[in-house]
């Protein structure tokens, strides 16, 4: 019997030790759909956020809106612009790049998000895809925004309406 009381001490204390382990534990799930982590083998090593890991506001917290520097009509310009590509029949739907603007109005962590017209998922011409990621990425005019007087990081997004290859609208 005693030795029987000394082996469930023992076991209980194996137990107890064992959930005490203080690594820190990596949360399973992001806080909030679409948050974009740091990926080394995409991401600008130089892109930093400012207000910390879990310091980005969505853009639909921000009080003003949808804002550039230059305003929506420079947006559409530069697009129509630099996206010079033939007619291609079938690439149609939705291409939407999302980003983070920090706290100085820089932008970085790039993501591409391609559905066609019924919102299901779909893979653009490569060239498609590619050239518009690239002009998004070459904009460097995002205005600082801020939270109580302090410069904040946001995500932010365009989505291009495409038809057969050509921009329709370009959203917000």
């Amino acid at each position: 019997m005693k030795n029987l009381i000394v082996l469930v001490i023992i076991l209980l204390s194996c137990i107890w030790l064992y959930s005490c382990d203080e690594a820190p534990k990596k949360d399973k799930y992001l806080r909030w759909v679409g948050d974009i982590e740091q990926n080394d083998k995409l991401d600008d090593p130089n892109f930093k956020v400012c207000n910390g890991e879990n310091g980005e506001f969505q853009y639909f917290n921000l009080s003003n809106g949808p804002q550039y520097l230059g305003e929506k009509p420079k947006i559409e310009r530069l697009f129509k612009e630099e996206f010079q590509l033939d007619t291609l029949e079938g690439q149609s739907g939705w291409l939407r790049v999302r980003f983070i603007v920090n706290c100085e109005g820089k932008a970085g962590r790039y993501r591409l998000l391609e559905a066609d017209q019924n919102y299901k998922a779909f893979d653009f011409d490569e060239e498609i895809s590619s050239s518009l990621f690239e002009i998004t990425k070459s904009i460097e005019s995002w205005p600082i925004q801020y939270k109580d007087e302090n410069p904040i990081d946001y995500y932010y997004y365009l989505t291009f309406k495409l038809k057969d290859g050509q921009i329709q609208e370009i959203l917000p």
